[in-house]
């Protein structure tokens, strides 16, 4: 049997029935000021797409907004975040709570070095063409 997981010794359930500043206070420092803060207008209107989204069960919601941290209300849903080129697909689970939507949506890719090319060095002269 899979051990439930919990984010600082709350379950998902009880992280979703909990009041916002409670949740607030269960995070690091960094995010705890920026929620305290206040939403921008990009947050809380991706947020409030979320929340119509999960009544009508629509297709994933696109969004640029990778600095919103993810709450306990948007488990479950499937956001298409923008890494900069093309939108990624995340899926949000009760681990991500806690992390910023853009940790999820890779910007760069990884490296793959290949063969030297021609001219790549002094010995790189001396590859037999094929």
């Amino acid at each position: 049997m899979p051990k439930e997981y919990r984010f600082r010794g709350y379950t998902a359930e009880e992280l979703k029935s909990m009041p916002m500043d409670d949740f607030i206070n269960l995070l690091p420092s960094r995010m705890r000021r920026s929620l305290k803060r206040g939403l921008t207008e990009e947050q809380r209107r991706l947020l409030e797409n979320i929340r119509t989204m999960k009544s009508r069960n629509e297709e994933p919601i696109k969004t640029h907004t990778r600095d919103m941290i993810i709450l306990p209300e948007m488990i479950g849903t499937t956001l298409l975040v923008h890494s900069g080129k093309e939108f990624t697909e995340v899926n949000i689970s009760e681990k991500m709570v806690g992390h910023y939507l853009g940790e999820f949506a890779i910007t760069n890719k990884p490296v793959r070095h290949g063969k030297p090319g021609i001219g790549a060095s002094r010995s790189s002269m001396y590859i037999p063409l094929k």
